[in-house]
C-alpha cells in the first residue's frame, strides 16, 4: 500500500515591501526549498498569493511522509532555526494551517 503524501500549510501576512524578498526565501526556489532538499522525500514546495488579499500568503510544503518531515526537522533544527531568524522581519505575522495528507 503507497504511503499518503505529507503536506505542511503555512500562513503569512507580508507587507507590500517585503514581499520580493519573501518570495526569494519562500517560493519553490528559495532559501526554504534549498534547506529542505537537504532532507530525504522532501518533493516541492508552493507559495500562493491570495487573490483578493495581496499580503496573505500561503506556502505548501509537500514530502513523501511525514517521517521525512520530522527527520528532517531534526536533523536541521539549527539550520531552520537560523533560517527562520532570518526571515522574521520579512512577515507582518505566521501562522501554521495544519499538517495534511492526500487521500
Amino acid at each position: 500500500m503507497d504511503t499518503p503524501e505529507f503536506q505542511t500549510i503555512w500562513e503569512f501576512r507580508v507587507p507590500e515591501g517585503a514581499r520580493d524578498e519573501f518570495a526569494s526565501h519562500y517560493g519553490p526556489e528559495g532559501s526554504w526549498a534549498h534547506l529542505f532538499a537537504r532532507g530525504e522525500g522532501y518533493l516541492g514546495t508552493e507559495l500562493l498569493q491570495d487573490a483578493t488579499d495581496p499580503e496573505r500568503f500561503l506556502t505548501i510544503d509537500h514530502w513523501l511522509s511525514q517521517d521525512d518531515f520530522e527527520t528532517f526537522k531534526t536533523r536541521f533544527a539549527e539550520e531552520y532555526a537560523a533560517l527562520d531568524a532570518r526571515c522574521e522581519a520579512l512577515t507582518a505575522g505566521e501562522r501554521a494551517i495544519g499538517q495534511f495528507f492526500t487521500p
